[in-house]
């Protein structure tokens, strides 16, 4: 694995994601990840994940913006467990609602939904992997910017920032046959660290060592940067 330089242009559009954010990440997630639990449960529901995860302090995330509009993004959390615990304890009835109503379009959602507090049991393939808070969760971009690079930058600053808050290592977990995905964390130099079944879908657990990426530099992480609001914002 070799350091990437980073592009000051494409940098310059990746600002922290902001509450009113979420409608177009919302489109984002569905676009990209269209059959999966969250994004079978509506827009909807989507949009109220992510209005809610924005509350918690756990949750990090941030989007790229060109000429004002959302065309990509990336989440993870410092602790994406207690992250749920505390939307959930937020957004309980906003959430349900939109549930509730998914649920009804497409009643077999309600088994994988009933499944959802098992996940992170059993994406703890290891001990060792018990050990890892910080993860990288969801990461989608407009088609037209695939092969720019633009998802390399918008990782690294994510990875930046959770090193500069003290975490060594972060996990991703991604379905096995997701090739693409797997390419991309193979080039980052993740370690895959097993296998799990989650939703009826065979899915592996990645750890990336932080410290000793030539990849991630805390000292890169700009608190300027990814704390100005992107131009919608202003």
């Amino acid at each position: 694995v070799r350091p990437v330089p980073t592009d000051p242009g494409v940098m310059a559009r990746i600002f922290r994601m902001r509450r009113g954010d979420g409608r177009e990440v919302a489109g984002l997630h569905a676009a990209a990840m269209g059959n999966s639990l969250w994004a079978q449960l509506g827009r909807g529901f989507l949009e109220t994940l992510y209005e809610g995860l924005l509350k918690s302090p756990r949750f990090i995330a941030f989007v790229y913006v060109e000429e004002g509009s959302t065309r990509g993004f990336i989440a993870g959390s410092s602790d994406s467990g207690r992250m749920f615990r505390d939307v959930l304890g937020q957004c309980w009835l906003s959430l349900g609602i939109c549930a509730v109503r998914g649920v009804l379009r497409r009643p077999r959602l309600l088994i994988s939904l009933l499944a959802t507090p098992l996940y992170w049991r059993r994406s703890t393939v290891d001990a060792d992997t018990a050990q890892i808070t910080a993860e990288s969760l969801f990461c989608s971009f407009r088609s037209d910017l695939r092969g720019t690079r633009v998802s390399g930058h918008i990782n690294k600053v994510l990875f930046d920032e959770l090193a500069w808050r003290g975490h060594a290592r972060v996990k991703i977990t991604t379905e096995v046959d997701n090739a693409g995905a797997v390419r991309q964390l193979t080039a980052w130099g993740f370690e895959d660290r097993g296998e799990f079944g989650f939703y009826g879908k065979r899915m592996r657990t990645y750890v990336l060592d932080l410290l000793g990426s030539p990849r991630v530099h805390p000292a890169e992480f700009d608190e300027e940067r990814a704390g100005r609001s992107h131009p919608r914002h202003e």
